[in-house]
């Protein structure tokens, strides 16, 4: 069988991957030039980036896809995408495999919230019965066009029920057929370790900062047996941030000297984006057609 692209990447780096969460395609261009192996398309960044609205299940499929398309039509490397519920029971989440699969996912995760989900780092959340996600974790592997394509299985138990029903969860999910596990919000470095010492299959974890898991290195990670590490929204908080702060000092100041030092020159920015390469095929078609 083909090694999936996301399982490569694994393997090249070591064991274990961070995955940089990205919701635009320049992010996605940046973690890329920086040298990520992969990213993950992540629907809370969606929702604030391209929509200026909060992760609780406004956003569904037409949304993330115009998202997911728009990040591999410019980037090598392979993509998972957070498809939330999957957007409805079995056909739902067929349709929504095929549609992603369809638009560059290597990897696509759905998770067992009732919808309308919310950040997986906020109280109030709920979860469907156990046997709702089986069926919707065998009708995603069924729908695959290619079984490369990592079935990410999300479950958000542990804030409802409790770390042991959350990793029976993820068993039972592992069984049912997804490729990959994660656990959303354990609450301690302990309860990581139980997670890595009694769940199969590739374990995720995800580092939202200032939420409810504590930050451990890549090398810790690599130690417990996690296999990706996520950063789903760290880069859409510094850029928010770095957003209020510098139009409040270029309001107050009337100009944005004091930032220049801090920008990307437009020299940088343009390569990043791929000016270069525009400019060679203007050369070489203007070049044939002559003046």
């Amino acid at each position: 069988m083909p090694e999936s692209r996301i399982i490569r990447a694994i393997r090249e780096a070591g064991g274990t991957i961070v995955l940089p969460g990205v919701g635009t395609p320049l992010e996605a261009l940046a973690a890329q030039s920086a040298g990520a192996r992969a990213a993950y398309v992540s629907g809370y960044a969606t929702a604030a980036w391209r929509h200026g609205l909060p992760d609780i299940g406004i956003i569904a499929l037409a949304e993330i896809t115009e998202s997911l398309r728009a990040v591999t039509a410019v980037v090598d490397m392979p993509v998972i995408v957070d498809a939330d519920t999957g957007y409805g029971d079995v056909v739902n989440v067929a349709r929504a495999v095929e549609r992603l699969e369809s638009s560059g996912a290597a990897g696509i995760q759905l998770e067992d919230q009732t919808w309308p989900k919310r950040c997986g780092h906020l109280r109030g959340k709920s979860v469907e019965p156990t046997d709702v996600m089986e069926r919707k974790i065998r009708a995603a592997v069924r729908a695959r066009a290619d079984e490369t394509t990592l079935i990410v299985a999300r479950t958000d138990a542990r804030a409802p029920f409790g770390i042991g029903e959350a990793i029976d969860r993820a068993r039972r999910y592992h069984d049912a057929g997804a490729d990959a596990l994660f656990i959303d919000a354990p609450e301690s470095e302990a309860e990581l370790e139980r997670i890595a010492a009694e769940v199969p299959g590739i374990l995720v974890a995800n580092m939202s900062e200032s939420g409810l898991t504590p930050m451990l290195s890549r090398e810790r990670f690599a130690e417990l047996g996690y296999g990706i590490v996520l950063y789903p929204t760290s880069s859409l908080r510094i850029a928010s941030d770095a957003f209020v702060r510098f139009f409040r000092d270029l309001l107050a100041d009337g100009d944005s000297s004091a930032w220049v030092d801090r920008m990307s020159t437009l020299g940088s920015l343009n390569t990043l984006v791929g000016i270069e390469a525009a400019e060679r095929l203007e050369a070489a078609v203007l070049g044939e057609v002559g003046p």
